[in-house]
């Protein structure tokens, strides 16, 4: 016996609106992380308990051995908690901040993960003087952020009309220029890119590399700088 039409119309809705909720979930899914970075994990309680502790003792300058030997407890207890392993009891947790000379209260008001931010208003970036800056190059910091496992710096440079050229920048990390206004020959290495408005160009920012010719200021461009951050310890 066959469906009547009106069922066979149900069905096709059904299925339509079932694909249509699977490519909504699929979307938004993909919208979660809006890159090719890994999806963002939060540490669990013992990860950051067991990063605290483990930078306190760096900073204390004791190895693992002297740490558990303060604490009266094995190195392998202490690996593991330093490793987020194990959820040690409040009282073991004592003995190593005791140990460590810092109350207990410090592991936890300090394990939950910040996630900074950064709003600068138009024309409020801090006005910096970089290494090896000339005569006429002018950056303005547009952010910083105060955690994280990078360091990010977004400069907006104005090169004028005093500005001269300048070639050996070097600094660990890489860079981001995005041209806003003006022209520019700018030098990566050996290899010299002829730059206007909404021209990029991103390097390996340990070779030498800035501005070779001037072609055309004033000039505007946003560079934006990420190094690995350095931990204390």
């Amino acid at each position: 016996m066959r469906p009547s039409k009106r069922i066979v119309a149900a069905r096709n809705e059904t299925a339509r609106t079932g694909a249509s909720r699977n490519a909504a979930a699929r979307q938004t899914e993909d919208l979660a992380t809006g890159s090719l970075a890994s999806p963002a994990r939060e540490l669990t309680l013992e990860e950051s308990l067991g990063a605290q502790v483990r930078q306190l003792r760096r900073r204390a300058e004791l190895t693992g051995g002297d740490l558990a030997a303060a604490a009266g407890i094995s190195l392998g207890m202490l690996s593991k908690i330093e490793n987020g392993q194990i959820s040690p009891s409040l009282a073991t947790l004592q003995a190593v901040c005791r140990a460590l000379s810092v109350p207990l209260s410090q592991l936890f008001a300090t394990a939950e993960e910040q996630h900074d931010c950064s709003f600068v208003k138009t024309g409020q970036g801090v006005a910096i003087e970089r290494r090896g800056t000339k005569a006429g190059h002018h950056y303005r910091l547009l952010g910083h952020l105060l955690s994280g496992p990078v360091v990010m710096e977004p400069y907006l440079i104005t090169l004028d009309e005093d500005a001269q050229p300048y070639t050996s920048f070097r600094h660990q990390g890489v860079e981001l220029l995005y041209m806003l206004t003006g022209r520019v020959a700018y030098r990566h290495g050996e290899e010299i890119y002829e730059m206007g408005p909404g021209d990029t160009l991103m390097f390996d920012s340990q070779a030498p590399h800035g501005p070779e010719k001037l072609i055309e200021t004033p000039m505007t461009y946003l560079s934006i700088i990420v190094y690995p951050r350095q931990v204390e310890g």
